[in-house]
């Protein structure tokens, strides 16, 4: 059984896309109750085609919907007063959308002194931080693009990295603040950004920058350190990854794929003299490979302990043995009712696995529960509807 460890927390989530629903489907995973607010038409994202397509029904398992109208001033009074039960608020709008609303932290906090606020944005505190930005926009600024792509050709990651990365860090932000609140009682206000997250991941290659007297090539150009490290072609015309890191890695391959010549070979005892070699070496390499198909190549490389990877696109995960026999993927129906194997929270806590307790809400499923939880009435509610400040659903 899931141990739920949020359980308990009730959090209010101003979010669309990526990074905000992130963080907050992180929340919901742990068993915490996230509402996602959305206006009466629906969160945009539920609409996005291309690559947006799963956005909104990948992030928002396991929370419930309340649709209101945030222009009204009785849709914002709602929100006052469901602030003063709730213990997190998390936005991801553009600079200064929230304090425009009424719902800045500044504004909230007056309400309810133990809200932990998390903002996401696109920068934090400094001359870019009332900028726009998104995933793609960081990705090239912020040298992602550059070291992904080949010589001359920025290519930003295939997919939302930074994003995905930013909610983490507003998720781990979040859990720092609700341990400080244990000590003092007050809440407090938490900011994560794309641009410094993205900064963050260059710093390894920012560190290696000032270790070298020539430009950092980009990921497609570089040496590797390692004699085999490299995608090789198949015999059934398919391709698979092989990576050699160590001389019993080398020993172990040469005795699976029954090359004993190769490990009789003086000129390619150590990792360092098969670099030397590599001008004969590797095409001599990729000949052997070739004459063996892909499942043989996984078979001997998974025999001998070797590091490989087939090259797999991302409906093959649907059916991943390690995914599948691992409790990695939980059942989800999507809007056209098709029930989708999607990732769960990739943690194990206490031996546990997440599970959904709800698939992706309706518009406005929720809102007559949650706001007669703040003991509003039906006839209240009613009115409400009729004048277009919130809108129920139901199944």
């Amino acid at each position: 059984m899931n141990s739920n460890p949020l359980k308990g927390l009730k959090v209010l989530e101003f979010t669309h896309a990526v990074m905000g629903p992130c963080t907050g489907l992180l929340l919901a995973d742990m068993g915490a109750d996230v509402v996602h607010v959305e206006p009466l038409e629906g969160d945009n994202t539920r609409r996005l085609q291309g690559f947006g397509t799963g956005y909104f029904w990948f992030y928002n398992r396991n929370k419930k919907s309340l649709a209101i109208n945030l222009k009204s001033k009785e849709g914002i009074e709602i929100i006052y007063q469901l602030i003063k039960e709730y213990d997190i608020v998390v936005e991801n709008f553009g600079p200064g959308t929230m304090d425009r609303l009424g719902l800045g932290y500044e504004k909230l906090k007056t309400l309810n002194d133990r809200l932990i606020y998390c903002s996401l944005k696109g920068f934090l505190s400094g001359p870019y931080e009332k900028r726009h930005a998104m995933d793609e926009v960081v990705q090239m600024m912020g040298g992602l693009a550059y070291m992904t792509g080949r010589e001359g050709d920025p290519l930003r990651a295939g997919t939302s990295v930074i994003d995905i990365t930013g909610g983490m860090f507003g998720y781990i932000g979040i859990l720092q603040a609700l341990y400080e609140r244990e000590k003092t009682g007050k809440g407090g206000f938490i900011k994560s950004a794309l641009f410094e997250t993205c900064a963050f991941l260059m710093g390894q290659h920012m560190a290696y920058a000032s270790q070298i007297d020539y430009q950092i090539p980009p990921m497609p150009s570089r040496v590797s350190a390692w004699s085999i490290y490299k995608i090789f072609d198949t015999k059934d015309q398919d391709k698979v990854f092989i990576g050699i890191i160590s001389e019993k890695h080398w020993v172990r391959f040469c005795e699976v794929f029954g090359w004993e010549d190769w490990l009789q070979d003086k000129r390619l005892q150590t990792n360092n003299l098969r670099i030397d070699e590599r001008e004969w070496f590797i095409p001599a390499l990729n000949k052997r490979v070739k004459a063996f198909n892909k499942e043989e190549i996984i078979e001997k490389c998974d025999e001998g302990h070797i590091p490989f990877a087939p090259i797999n696109h991302p409906e093959d995960l649907y059916e991943d043995q390690q995914l599948n026999e691992g409790n990695s993927l939980v059942e989800v129906t999507m809007n056209n009712g098709k029930v989708v194997k999607l990732p769960k929270f990739p943690l194990e806590y206490k031996g546990t696995r997440t599970e959904k307790r709800m698939d992706p809400p309706e518009i406005g499923e929720h809102t007559l529960q949650i706001l007669k939880e703040i003991n509003m009435d039906t006839k209240t509610l009613s009115k409400m509807e009729k004048n277009t400040i919130i809108k129920t659903h139901s199944k």
